[in-house]
């Protein structure tokens, strides 16, 4: 059996038990790692690297800044005035943390967007007494569709572009994936306050259990104002760090969180505790499966039976549907870096031989690889929220599947106006 049929069958297994929550989910992650090392698809030695990944080392750092606002009744604070800005409807409260978040993301790591906001948004619905289940998902579907807009908002839109220049083509501008990335931003925004949050969990018991807490951490330190500004000031400058770029996300995360547990605005044993551990081993198990996708051929098997499908003369827009598809399906499981790695060289030769523009092919194929919305561990964002929003596996499927279908319904009709597809 091929190393391919062998990952293929290694990520069936985990697809299902992930669906199905038999076993916790960081066991089944972590699991999927460690049988992809047994078969020798991955080399044994890096069944654990994803314990390293700097992703990973960017969580734990933004869950002990997290930690220390609400510790310190930071979170609580914001949340109250932001509730007075905004009111407390549900409709505006998901406005607001959506709009924020794509916006934040367009121009920095989503990644550090969602994870700099999670605190802030868990304070909002405190204050609010909206259930965090309402609003952290929708949280990193802003998040995830914002990195959209401009050209280093989100890997694969890097990856296309330098694609294109590769193959001899015009690479795509700093804003040119505006023109997809607006429409389908706001277009987002306005389904889930419409009909989005309809598919979304109820919440009902971890919005009292969320409320007691952030009550008891508020009225534990609400008497110190010097350790809210330091931890405020704090969030601020890893913010800016991440957006500039002045150092990796990782080691402003990491600094900040250290300099909040040297300042003593939050002790050592609460930052173990504030670290979610499931989602660390979640998304580091599911490094090295992604590798193994990548490496083994697995990903590329998938794309060559799916190509298959089309014939010989298919039509410009049954290609960018079917390869947006196969790009927003592989992203699910795979990181949406890898999956635009695989996909875009085989779109551009597809494209050009069948006569469509190169260009509105890959940013197709870009673009689907940042709806990872079906599944917790598709993108970094989904795997931030999992556990303090207190979601399952399926609760992905059912509020992030109906969203993937409107992206593209909605990229179908704008990539043919903003790139000509025909000669």
């Amino acid at each position: 059996m091929s190393p391919a049929i062998q990952t293929l069958i290694v990520l069936a297994i985990v697809a299902l038990l992930f669906v199905t929550e038999l076993i916790p989910l960081a066991v089944t992650s972590m699991g999927g790692a460690i049988a992809c090392g047994l078969l020798g698809v991955i080399p044994i030695k890096t069944v654990f690297s994803g314990l390293s990944n700097s992703t990973v080392v960017l969580f734990a750092g933004m869950f002990v800044i997290s930690s220390a606002m609400f510790h310190t009744g930071l979170a609580q604070i914001i949340g109250e005035r932001v509730v007075r800005l905004v009111g407390t409807g549900e409709n505006s409260l998901m406005f607001g943390v959506m709009a924020i978040g794509a916006i934040m993301s367009s121009v920095s790591s989503n990644s550090g967007t969602c994870a700099a906001l999670m605190p802030v948004i868990m304070g909002i619905c405190s204050a609010a007494k909206i259930s965090p289940q309402r609003q952290m998902m929708p949280l990193a579907f802003g998040c995830g569709i914002g990195g959209i807009i401009t050209l280093v908002g989100t890997p694969p839109n890097i990856i296309a572009s330098g694609a294109l220049q590769q193959a001899g083509l015009k690479p795509f501008g700093f804003f040119e994936f505006a023109w997809i990335g607006v429409p389908l931003t706001i277009t987002a925004i306005v389904y889930m306050m419409l009909i989005g949050k309809r598919f979304l969990p109820s919440g009902e018991a971890t919005n009292a259990e969320i409320d007691e807490e952030a009550a008891a951490e508020a009225q534990a330190s609400s008497n110190d104002p010097k350790k809210q500004w330091l931890v405020g000031l704090t969030l601020i400058a890893v913010i800016i760090a991440m957006a500039t770029s002045i150092v990796p996300l990782q080691v402003a995360s990491v600094t900040g969180a250290l300099f909040l547990v040297i300042t003593k605005c939050i002790t050592e044993q609460q930052a173990y505790r504030g670290i979610d551990w499931v989602t660390i081993f979640l998304f580091a198990g599911m490094m090295p499966v992604a590798t193994a996708m990548d490496k083994s051929g697995a990903g590329k098997l998938i794309a060559d039976a799916v190509v298959g499908v089309m014939g010989g003369s298919p039509s410009p827009l049954m290609v960018t549907g079917i390869l947006f598809a196969l790009s927003c399906g592989l992203t699910q499981f795979m990181s949406n870096t890898a999956s635009a790695a695989l996909l875009c060289p085989i779109g551009i030769s597809i494209a050009q031989n069948i006569g469509a523009d190169p260009h509105a092919v890959l940013m197709a194929i870009a673009v689907a690889a940042s709806c990872a919305f079906a599944t917790p561990v598709g993108t970094p964002p989904n795997t931030l929220v999992l556990g303090p929003g207190g979601y399952h596996f399926k609760d992905y499927i059912i509020a992030g599947t109906p969203l993937i279908l409107v992206c593209l319904v909605v990229s179908l009709i704008v990539i043919p106006i903003v790139w000509p597809f025909f000669p």
